[in-house]
């Protein structure tokens, strides 16, 4: 696995010299790592729009709604020929997430989902697959004859992004065409709660059955929650679904509250580790907590300055690597937090996903642990029950600097991976 910028190895690999071995191709090609992804396809078509827009069609700002397909199509034309559509992008949720891990790790992903059937020169299709990493396998996909997805985005001047979906195909997946080999070997099945808006469409089915298969092979289920009106409005649904399958759990600030009505984000993810192993939850300008379980055995103390918040001294075992639950005998809590990188974007051009980015992260690193597993079985690191190969203080400013590599242009999915090198970087923002 590619991990960006100078890394220390003794971190990455604390092996003693008895059991090293030289990370050779012949070794590096013992299995091939990959995560696996449901999504909705959309193509997001971005369109500028002012507050008044919004409330003449009766969109609350900052939510995803579901539109007619017709009404989409009308708004559509009439942007269009003004000139004022600014860009066709691929979209959806999963597929940005699974395009960024790809991306970052250099290492495939695979996308189930629905996709029209015959594609034109130009069509959303075709731009949905043009600006896709190739490192996303697409042959999994379930071919239908309506057209694709496509979600409206609303950009106001505020910069903040409100969608309207238009349907489409995105979501007949059927259940039989999930490959349950596929899942069982894959590193992490990454699901969103946006199926959970029509819960008798054929890939909410799907989308269960993948979680089943996941569940009985011991692969982690990972969950994004979405938007914080999805939430509100299939909690109950949605809980017991996390309580069953889900181990990581990925939300901002405001999905959080929805979901157990707790304000402060710290205390928010310490109550969702009673049902899950991980958590990553973004506050927006206040950057990210991520609060997971390690063991008293394996538990590592920070180097770095404690912190008390709500929770006295929380970043105590922040240099833990998170385990899952069931495989703590004795089991402790532990959180960090990291704010913006560099202090956020001078500039922030894109406010949608900055979070979808920072899972793409943590699934790297996830990846990252099997595939040590896999080239170095007999590694002091290795050990059962781990859900990540980093510390969670890695992971946040791993997750933290590819956020803001997101915030400061104006496409969710990354172009290229992280600089090598970032000197010049930091030393301009320590000279303002």
């Amino acid at each position: 696995m590619k991990f960006p910028g100078r890394r220390k190895n003794k971190h990455y690999f604390p092996v003693t010299e008895r059991t090293r071995e030289s990370m050779d191709e012949e070794l590096a090609s013992r299995g091939t790592v990959y995560v696996v992804g449901i999504d909705q396809l959309l193509v997001d078509i971005e369109i500028p729009v002012t507050d008044e827009f919004l409330l003449k069609h009766d969109l609350a700002k900052g939510q995803s709604f579901v539109i007619d397909d017709n009404l989409a199509e009308s708004i559509y034309s009439d942007f269009k020929k003004q000139n004022l559509v600014s860009g066709e992008y691929p979209g959806g949720a999963v597929g940005n997430t699974l395009h960024n891990f790809s991306i970052l790790s250099d290492s495939p992903s695979i996308a189930l989902g629905a996709i029209r059937k015959t594609i034109e020169l130009g069509d959303y299709a075709f731009r949905y697959i043009c600006n896709t990493s190739s490192k996303v396998n697409l042959n999994y996909l379930q071919p239908c004859d309506r057209p694709m997805g496509r979600a409206l985005t609303f950009v106001t001047p505020d910069a903040e992004r409100t969608f309207a979906i238009s349907k489409g195909c995105m979501n007949d997946l059927s259940p039989e065409f999930i490959p349950s080999e596929v899942i069982e070997k894959s590193a992490a099945l990454l699901l969103s709660a946006y199926v959970f808006r029509d819960t008798k469409s054929p890939i909410y089915q799907s989308t269960l059955r993948a979680a089943a298969i996941a569940k009985s092979a011991g692969v982690p289920v990972v969950l994004s929650l979405g938007s914080s009106g999805l939430v509100k409005d299939q909690k109950e649904i949605l809980l017991p679904f996390i309580r069953e399958y889900a181990n990581v759990l990925a939300m901002n600030r405001a999905e959080a509250f929805e979901l157990n009505g707790i304000e402060d984000p710290l205390l928010s993810a310490e109550q969702m580790l009673d049902i899950v192993d991980l958590v990553l939850l973004t506050v927006g300008a206040k950057g990210l907590y991520i609060a997971g379980w390690t063991d008293e055995e394996n538990k590592r103390e920070t180097k770095d300055p404690l912190h008390s918040k709500s929770i006295a001294e929380y970043n105590k075992w922040e240099y833990s690597r998170a385990r899952r639950h069931s495989g703590c005998p004795n089991g402790i809590k532990f959180y960090t937090h990291i704010n913006p990188f560099m202090g956020g974007p001078s500039v922030i051009k894109n406010t949608n996903g900055a979070g979808d980015a920072a899972l793409a992260s943590l699934l790297h690193d996830m990846a990252a642990n099997q595939y040590h597993q896999t080239v170095i079985p007999n590694s002091p690191k290795r050990g059962t029950g781990f859900l990540t190969y980093s510390s969670l203080s890695q992971i946040s400013k791993y997750a933290n600097r590819v956020s803001y590599e997101v915030l400061s242009q104006n496409s969710p999915r990354l172009a290229r991976g992280l600089p090598e090198r970032e000197d010049n970087l930091e030393e301009a923002y320590w000279a303002k």
